[in-house]
């Protein structure tokens, strides 16, 4: 797909013009930074669900001080983390906030989200559930979902953001064609129990306290104490960190 029939066919489903500009933006950003499986294939797997409420609009239902919950309400994850990240952009938190977000599927390329919060000036911790799709490392049924963690560190230089899924490929590979299904398995070859280990903690963290069934995300978000990142790149000696363009 052209990036310029992105917001034509996302218009056509029947989203409205910010709707169609926050999903159109998202799928653009992946694009360019590579990340094609989360890219504008993604437009044509939308084009193919059967049940797809472009009308629905997420709600907050908890508003606390340090605690927020969502409810994704029928609309699109994407449209629920855009809701919930402007949200803590516009009230941040005065030290901490946990928010959980339900019914929150799909979520896209989770470092898009906390990149968002770091440009804002807050640290972001990200993660997300999905359909089952990793197995134990021995084999079996799929009893997690890849369940990525994304980390935004907000700096005066260019922010770090970290976004790392538990599968050894993406589920968006799988659709592009690009994977088998069977490669979706965790990541790490001889040492997946570790991936496996941490997708069954974020899922249980997320089902723990995600009062709905579904899907869900957690967000933790944070006002820095200190900026680490420019003394680190330092360090570093110019290679390339997480969340740096591809050069």
């Amino acid at each position: 797909m052209r990036p310029e029939e992105a917001r034509p066919r996302l218009a056509a489903l029947g989203f409205d013009e910010a709707d169609t500009e926050t999903l159109a933006a998202h799928f653009t950003d992946a694009e360019e930074r590579g990340q094609l499986s989360h890219g504008l294939s993604r437009i044509a797997w939308l084009e193919t669900w059967e049940t797809l409420d472009t009308a629905a609009k997420p709600r907050r239902v908890v508003a606390e001080p340090a605690y927020e919950r969502w409810d994704g309400n029928g609309a699109l994850g994407y449209l629920t983390l855009a809701a919930v990240v402007e949200a803590q952009v516009v009230a941040p938190p005065e030290r901490l906030r946990v928010v959980v977000c339900s019914n929150t599927f799909p979520t896209g390329s989770l470092g898009y989200w906390v990149r968002k919060l770091a440009d804002a000036g807050l640290v972001a911790l990200l993660t997300a559930t999905s359909p089952r799709r990793l197995p134990h490392p021995s084999g079996g049924v799929p009893l997690t979902g890849t369940n990525p963690l994304a980390i935004g560190i907000p700096s005066s230089d260019q922010p770090i953001v970290a976004d790392v899924s538990m599968g050894a490929v993406t589920h968006g590979d799988v659709l592009s064609g690009k994977a088998r299904p069977e490669e979706l398995v965790p990541f790490g070859g001889p040492q997946a129990h570790k991936a496996f280990a941490l997708a069954t903690g974020l899922q249980l963290v997320v089902d723990s306290l995600n009062p709905a069934d579904g899907f869900g995300a957690v967000l933790v978000v944070v006002r820095p104490e200190a900026d680490p990142v420019p003394a680190f790149r330092s360090l570093a000696g110019g290679v390339r960190l997480p969340g740096d363009r591809r050069r």
